[in-house]
């Protein structure tokens, strides 16, 4: 079957995760990506290693689905070979530091003369400005874009978010614009830069962060639990920063994730107030309506976890959703890894490996219908050297003289 982006050529100069994050959707989706490195590989094939002298699980849960080739950038025949795969290329993503590719000779008016038609996609820490030049990393990211200031608890620190936001959500939001310029160049023939910074990417993702520090200015925020506002948008814990009330909810057997979250909406009050032997409750007119909840929220949470406490969070959440209550269990890695459902949705796929035998990765989240995507394992180091430069014309005894001169 056809692949959503059977045909499109990426050249691949990415590194650790936000850059190789997109790569790889873009492989899955069926490009052609080829990740160029230096002879010396990509950090993360040694970075966290679980197995001595194997790629890291850092490496090949970035790396799926695409080939491998090496090329030392700093010799002047690696600089005419680079030369070719451009042309012969698509899209090139990098995510180097702000000026690396110019001070190797290819600025982007340089690459426009050799490919008119290619796309320049990038990653960066910070936009043009200020902030243009400093190192950013995925806590960086989330502290300047956001996010940390409001995560985690009223009396607590400033808190980091589990899920990478700073670089794959970065990821993501190159993905979108690389294909909006594949989508325009088959209107225009035209190629063109794509740029995404990593502050900007996790500003995007805290949006509502930003629409509740404008409500601010028309006073407190009434559905978060918090008793004081100083001018700007507090740590509010586990409220759900929506409409509708929601927190976790402790479950037994009382293990560290052994929690529900649990979302009560207008018409949820009823049947979760049947459902923890409180039904007079749903009567009561200091417990009936969202607005006689509102400034007891801490109350109404703790009434239903004294029923949660004596269920598992699966047992609630099978209760909770058979009275269409919004809800769902804190899953653990290990939960997840092991989910069934996941991995009948290819959500969690297990993958083969000719060094480490197999290991289990994220699967593509993006489902198009006429478009599988089967997960293959990333590329040995240079892997496919000798049929991507063959295929540039370049012998196998060129070759060889290429690596033992350190150009591969």
């Amino acid at each position: 079957m056809t692949k959503a982006l059977a045909g499109v050529r990426v050249l691949d100069m990415t590194h650790v995760q936000s850059g190789p994050s997109c790569t790889q959707i873009l492989a899955w989706l069926g490009a052609d990506v080829i990740k160029l490195e230096a002879p010396t590989g990509d950090i993360t094939r040694q970075q966290l290693r679980d197995l001595p002298d194997v790629d890291s699980l850092y490496f090949t849960m970035l790396n799926c689905n695409k080939r491998s080739i090496t090329l030392n950038l700093k010799s002047e025949r690696g600089k005419e070979i680079f030369v070719d795969l451009v042309r012969n290329s698509d899209v090139l993503v990098e995510n180097f530091a702000p000026g690396a590719i110019d001070r190797m000779g290819f600025t982007w008016e340089r690459l426009q003369e050799l490919h008119p038609g290619l796309i320049f996609a990038s990653i960066k820490g910070f936009g043009p400005g200020r902030y243009e030049n400093f190192k950013a990393y995925e806590v960086v990211a989330q502290a300047m874009g956001g996010a940390m200031s409001t995560t985690g608890f009223e009396d607590g620190p400033p808190t980091a978010t589990g899920a990478q936001i700073g670089d794959s959500g970065t990821g993501i939001h190159l993905v979108a614009g690389i294909l909006a310029a594949l989508f325009q160049r088959t209107q225009t023939g035209k190629g063109q830069r794509v740029t995404v910074a990593m502050q900007e990417a996790v500003l995007n993702l805290t949006r509502v962060k930003l629409r509740d520090q404008q409500r601010l200015t028309h006073g407190p925020l009434r559905e978060y639990p918090n008793d004081y506002f100083d001018g700007e948008v507090p740590r509010s814990g586990n409220a759900s920063g929506g409409g509708q009330p929601g927190w976790a909810l402790r479950c037994a057997p009382g293990g560290p994730n052994d929690y529900i979250y649990v979302i009560v909406q207008p018409p949820g009050w009823a049947p979760i107030a049947e459902l923890i032997g409180k039904p007079e409750l749903a009567e009561d007119p200091d417990w009936a309506t969202p607005a006689a909840r509102l400034d007891k929220l801490d109350k109404m949470f703790a009434l239903i976890e004294q029923w949660t406490e004596q269920h598992t969070k699966f047992e609630v959440m099978d209760k909770l959703n058979a009275l269409n209550v919004p809800c769902g269990p804190i899953m653990s890695t290990a939960e997840l890894i092991a989910d069934e459902t996941l991995a009948e949705l290819g959500a969690v796929v297990e993958v083969e490996h000719p060094q480490r035998g197999t290991f289990k990765t994220v699967g593509c989240p993006i489902k198009l219908s006429d478009s599988p995507v089967e997960v293959r394992t990333s590329p040995g180091l240079g892997e496919h050297n000798s049929a991507i430069y063959g295929s540039l014309g370049i012998s196998e005894g060129e070759l060889d003289d290429l690596k033992t001169a350190g150009v591969i």
